[in-house]
């Protein structure tokens, strides 16, 4: 396996489960052409011996995984993420001012027929919902909160993009493949020793944020968060002074929203 750019962190370990916060770039399971290419499965494997994973996120997505140690918590916890009692909340960046503190959106999905690998909305496709919520406004983009009610793949990204408020920063379901400070600051003089602008993401704009779940031996429920890694917390705090919204959330607000409660 290749040597990994960044190592995940352990938040939680016991005799039945790990919890893991995956750094953006890093595969969750091996790729099935490359089996060489970094994975957080592999890279357990050596130091846990066997061991399941339970979902995944994006490769460059960053953020909460949970891995069940034995084949009996592996079960418990996939019942929970199919019988939808698992809460998952997302952070991401949108392109555009996301006008509703609230939405819903309800669009199935299927495998796009022509771009082989990603999804594409259709009345024929699965049901898929997800709940949006606003936690910051700014000129040109909004930072929010996704709950995801189901668990296909892509949801987010490809729900974002159907309501026309794409990830700031996606490649295959939005408009670009990564954001750099002169989009927002006036007067950018790239530094005459650079040769080019240094984008600041160029990655997904999307984190795994949060996860509730009933440890499957004991049944308490848990609740892990991981806080936005700093490229992403970067973005924000960049958009905050470079493009603020004349009605952006107050500080309280702000902080609520922010709470998993």
């Amino acid at each position: 396996m290749q040597a990994l750019g960044k190592t995940p962190e352990i938040l939680f370990e016991d005799d039945a489960l790990l919890v893991v916060n995956k750094p953006a770039g890093l595969l969750t399971l091996p790729d099935r052409f490359n089996a060489m290419l970094a994975n957080v499965r592999s890279w357990l494997a050596e130091r846990y011996g066997e061991i399941f994973i339970v979902h995944r996120i994006d490769r460059e997505t960053s953020g909460l995984l949970v891995v069940a140690k034995t084949a009996e918590a592996h079960k418990i916890l996939s019942q929970q993420f199919e019988s939808r009692s698992v809460k998952k909340l997302y952070h991401g960046i949108v392109q555009g001012v996301v006008e509703q503190d609230e939405l819903t959106i309800d669009i199935p999905l299927m495998p796009d027929p022509v771009r082989k690998g990603l999804m594409a909305p259709s009345v024929r496709g699965k049901e898929s919902l997800t709940i949006v919520r606003v936690i910051e406004r700014f000129r040109m983009a909004t930072f929010v909160e996704c709950e995801l009610v189901t668990g296909r793949q892509h949801q987010i990204r490809v729900h974002c993009a159907a309501i026309g408020h794409a990830l700031l920063v996606d490649a295959e379901y939005g408009t670009a493949s990564e954001f750099n400070l002169s989009t927002i600051k006036r007067q950018y003089n790239i530094s005459k020793h650079a040769e080019a602008e240094k984008p600041l993401v160029s990655r997904t704009t999307l984190h795994a944020a949060a996860i509730m779940f009933s440890h499957p031996l004991t049944g308490e429920a848990l609740t892990f968060e991981a806080p936005l890694p700093k490229d992403l917390k970067a973005l924000v705090q960049t958009l905050r002074k470079y493009a603020p919204y004349r009605t952006s959330y107050s500080s309280a607000a702000l902080l609520q929203h922010l709470s998993f409660e």
